[in-house]
């Protein structure tokens, strides 16, 4: 799909220009930088579904500049032309190690993202908190491979948690639904984190699996992005459902359904099984090669990594699933 400036603006529902608390009308610099570098970006990552790299990142030019949109060496971004910070990175943490910072949600359901030092007075700290006064929404640039970004916005910073040297971040839905001086109730907290999750979580989670896989299908090596998703061998909702790339499979659209459904099962030796009544039917095409064909062989894409493929454990509790089904 391609797609305008205007057509970015209309599809993420900005059309002509951002419509808030009134913090985006008008023709300032801010505001202008603010919505042609999000409509840019919704045209570079087809629409959310791709990462996109740093090096990609220095294409955006406004007034026939380039203007950078992430700081190079600083998890915050406050250009000297703005009051306020444009962006936050959060750097990528490969299976098994830490990151710098670590960002998290609360209890409440909404995103913690740490303070640069201790320091309140810290220039980035300073940035960030303008931009909670001034009620700009901004972008978080969240670490999926080495160099590699998944850009989730707007964001908004909507508190400020000094003694935890952190900010309240939350996604233009769920800002409204901030409660700072209230116990929020469970029903309004169970949708602000799913809220959470769609719109970072999951958009993280696939570009982390996407990188892993080289954007292919683990059953078929289909290579085309749009038709592709990001399957939890165990669902989010499982107690053991982490959201890891080792929790992941890259599968496209037809597989995904039927590993969903326990057609499709994968072995902890990574060894593709579809269901004995399935085996035994006859039908069309996409039974006969798409599915049927595919019983007995090894998944065809598995990431070079050893530290991103899929968990043994993981796979056993889903193929223990899938048996008990077929």
């Amino acid at each position: 799909m391609r797609l305008d400036i205007a057509g970015a603006w209309s599809l993420i529902g900005w059309p002509g220009g951002f419509v808030s608390d009134g913090s985006w009308s008008g023709d300032d610099f801010g505001a202008r930088l603010r919505r042609e570098a999000m409509a840019w970006l919704t045209i570079r990552t087809n629409d959310g579904l791709d990462p996109i790299s740093r090096q990609d990142l220095l294409d955006f030019t406004i007034d026939g500049k380039m203007f950078r949109l992430m700081d190079p060496t600083r998890g915050i971004r406050k250009p000297k032309e703005l009051s306020s910070a444009l962006s936050i990175s959060t750097t990528y943490r490969a299976p098994g190690t830490r990151r710098p910072y670590e960002d998290q949600v609360g209890s409440d359901g909404l995103l913690r993202y740490k303070w640069s030092t201790t320091d309140p007075k810290n220039m980035d700290n300073r940035g960030l908190r303008a931009a909670m006064n001034e009620g700009v929404p901004l972008i978080w640039f969240y670490g999926v491979g080495p160099s590699l970004f998944q850009p989730i916005y707007p964001v908004f910073i909507v508190a400020e948690e000094p003694d935890e040297h952190q900010f309240v971040v939350a996604t233009e839905v769920a800002r409204d639904l901030h409660r700072p001086d209230s116990q929020a109730e469970e029903q309004l907290r169970r949708y602000v984190v799913a809220e959470t999750k769609r719109r970072l979580h999951q958009p993280v989670f696939r570009a982390t699996v996407m990188r892993a896989y080289e954007t292919r299908c683990a059953v078929c090596a289909l290579g085309h992005s749009e038709l592709l998703d990001a399957a939890h061998i165990v669902p989010d909702s499982h107690e053991a459902g982490i959201s890891s790339v080792t929790n992941g499979l890259a599968l496209c659209k037809i597989h995904h359904a039927a590993y969903d459904v326990n057609i499709l099962g994968i072995t902890p030796d990574l060894v593709v099984e579809i269901r004995k009544d399935l085996l035994d039917e006859i039908d069309g095409p996409m039974l006969e090669h798409g599915l049927k064909e595919r019983h007995g062989q090894k998944l065809m894409v598995v990431p070079p990594a050893r530290n991103e493929r899929p968990d043994r454990e993981l796979l056993a509790i889903s193929y223990e699933r899938f048996r008990s089904v077929g």
